[in-house]
C-alpha cells in the first residue's frame, strides 16, 4: 500500500513548474530572449545620452541616467530583482514621456518609441519573468 503512494507521488509532476514539470533545457535567460532585448534596449538608451551629452546636446547632468540605464541592462542579463525594477521605472517613464511628446508635438516617431515601451513594460509585468528572477 504504501508502494503505491510513493509511485504516485514520485510520478506526480510538481505544481511550480512551468509545462507539467518537464524542465527546459539551457539558461534561464536563454528561455525570456525578451530580458536580452530590454537589456541591449536599455545599454543603447545609455549610449544615445552619453554621445548626447559629448556632443553638448544634453547637459552633463544627464550622465546621471546612462548610469541608471546600464545597471538595468546589465543587472537584467544577471536576473536581479532590482534591475528588473529599475528597468520598469524606466519603461515606464520613457512610454510616458513618448506618448506625451506625441499628443503634444504629433511627431510619428515618438508614438513608435511609446508603444514600443509599452511592448517592453507588458513583457516585463509577466508572471514567468517575474518568477525567473532572484
Amino acid at each position: 500500500m504504501t508502494d503505491e503512494k510513493e509511485v504516485e507521488s514520485s510520478t506526480a509532476a510538481p505544481a511550480d513548474q512551468p509545462n507539467g514539470g518537464t524542465t527546459q533545457p539551457g539558461s534561464p535567460l536563454l528561455r525570456l530572449p525578451g530580458l536580452i532585448a530590454i537589456s541591449l534596449y536599455m545599454l543603447l538608451l545609455a549610449g544615445t545620452v552619453i554621445l548626447g551629452v559629448a556632443s553638448h546636446h544634453f547637459p552633463p547632468l544627464y550622465l546621471f541616467f546612462p548610469a541608471l540605464f546600464l545597471a538595468a541592462g546589465f543587472g537584467l542579463l544577471l536576473l536581479l530583482r532590482w534591475a528588473w525594477a529599475l528597468a520598469l521605472g524606466a519603461v515606464t517613464l520613457l512610454m510616458g514621456l513618448f506618448l506625451y511628446q506625441f499628443t503634444t508635438q504629433h511627431a510619428p516617431s515618438a508614438l513608435i518609441q511609446g508603444l514600443l515601451n509599452l511592448v517592453f513594460f507588458l513583457y516585463l509585468i509577466r508572471t514567468e519573468v517575474r518568477a525567473s528572477l532572484r
